[in-house]
Formats: structure tokens, sequence, C-alpha cells
């Protein structure tokens, strides 16, 4: 038996732009503040979640991740307004490519 199956991400320059790992990534910064926390909480090494940063970062007009200055409870790291923009992006992406896949039996995967 023959199965289709898809899975989307967003290319740029210099490799992967956007997917769902990546997706993933900049939530969990919003949600943690940090890349290490966001890393940690998705059980990925926090060298593979700043190389994705820098991957994203890099392939952007804007950053989507930026360093907040520190003072009294130390810095941080926050997802920028071109960030939110590009997640909620994918997110249309994500919805269309849903859609394609129900109406096509396409399993994603």
């Amino acid at each position: 038996m023959l199965e289709v199956k898809g899975r989307i991400w967003v290319n740029g320059s210099r490799g992967t732009y956007l997917g769902l790992g990546r997706l993933s990534l900049l939530e969990k910064i919003r949600e943690h503040g940090s890349i290490s926390g966001a890393a940690r909480s998705i059980r990925m090494s926090y060298k593979k979640a700043w190389k994705m940063v820098d991957t994203m970062n890099r392939q952007s007009k804007k950053p989507l991740v930026i360093r907040a200055p520190g003072g009294k409870g130390g810095g941080g790291t926050i997802v920028t307004a071109e960030g939110e923009k590009a997640i909620r992006y994918f997110k249309k992406v994500l919805a269309e490519f849903d859609k394609f896949c129900k109406k096509h039996s396409v399993r994603k995967g």
C-alpha cells in the first residue's frame, strides 16, 4: 500500500528558516525569557538552540530574538516584533498545510 506523507518548513538562503522545531523554540523563548530555559523545556541542547536562533536571525531582515539588557534581575532573551510576526506567519502556513493534508489524505510526518 502506498502512503503520501508531508512535512512543511520555510527555507532561507542559509538553510531552514522556520519549521516546527524552530516555531516551538521561539514560543518557548517567549515563555521562559531565555534560550537556555527554552532549550531545556524542549530537551534540546543550548548549543543547538543557539545555532537555530542565530540562523533565523541571520536570514531575517530584523532579528527574531534579542538579548534583553541586564539589570537587577539580570538580562534575558526576548522574541521581537519580527519574531512574533514570523510565528504568526508560520502558524498560518501550518493551518493551510493542515487543510491540504486533510483534503488530500496526506499523513503528516
